[in-house]
C-alpha cells in the first residue's frame, strides 16, 4: 500500500480493528460495557496471567477503546465506545458503495442490449499500424 494512503484517521482505524481482532479483547470490550472496573477485576475474569492481561489493556487503551483513571493504587478502567462508532460509519460508507455498485451491475446485466455485431457476420478488426 502506498504512502498516500496512511493517515491518521487508517492508522486509528488500524489499531482499532486490530484490537477488537482478538476474541480475549473483545470479552474485556463486553465486561467495561457492564461499568467500570478495576484491572485486577478484569484480570480475575480471565485464565491468563495479570500480565497478559495488561497488555491486552495497553491494545485496547492505544485503540482508544478503554481509558484508566488511577487513584491511588487502583486503576480504574472505562470503555470508550467512539472509535467503534466511527469504525461502524466507515464500514456503512462503504457498505453503501458496495451496494450501489452491484445494484447498478444487476441493473445493466439484466437490460436487454443489441448485439454489437449480427450474430454469424465476420467480426471487422480494426488494422494494425
Amino acid at each position: 500500500m502506498g504512502e498516500y494512503m496512511k493517515n491518521s484517521n487508517t492508522d486509528s482505524l488500524d489499531d482499532l480493528f486490530g484490537a477488537i481482532a482478538d476474541p480475549t479483547r473483545r470479552a474485556i470490550l463486553d465486561r467495561l460495557a457492564q461499568g467500570n472496573a478495576r484491572v485486577t477485576e478484569i484480570a480475575a475474569d480471565f485464565p491468563i496471567s495479570l500480565n497478559s492481561v495488561s497488555k491486552h489493556l495497553r491494545m485496547l487503551e492505544r485503540a482508544g477503546l478503554v481509558s484508566r483513571t488511577i487513584k491511588g493504587r487502583e486503576h480504574v478502567l472505562a470503555l470508550n465506545s467512539d472509535p467503534l462508532d466511527r469504525a461502524s460509519e466507515w464500514i456503512d460508507r462503504h457498505r453503501r458503495f458496495w451496494e450501489d455498485s452491484l445494484a447498478s451491475l444487476d441493473k445493466f446485466a439484466t437490460q436487454k442490449h443489441p448485439p454489437a455485431h449480427k450474430p454469424g457476420a465476420p467480426i471487422k478488426r480494426k488494422p494494425r499500424k
